[in-house]
């Protein structure tokens, strides 16, 4: 993953904590939910991207795998 995705994906978390805290300091469900959705928003994307990273690394290991083989 690019640093600059794990950035905004990192970002989104505190984001989206941080308005789900003031929700609930203030009595705001709409505010709540709306942090937790995006708190968790973040976490799947970073989750795909980690995904997407290791099945690139897998794709890179196997190729040179064959590679090797020859």
């Amino acid at each position: 993953m690019s640093t600059f995705d794990k950035a905004k994906d990192k970002a989104q978390q505190v984001g989206g904590e941080a308005k789900q805290r003031l929700g609930e300091a203030t009595d705001n469900e709409d505010m709540e939910a709306e942090g937790k959705r995006d708190k968790l928003g973040g976490e799947m994307k970073e989750a795909g991207h980690d995904l997407r990273d290791k099945g690139a690394a897998a794709v890179h290991d196997a190729k040179e795998a064959l590679k090797d083989d020859k």
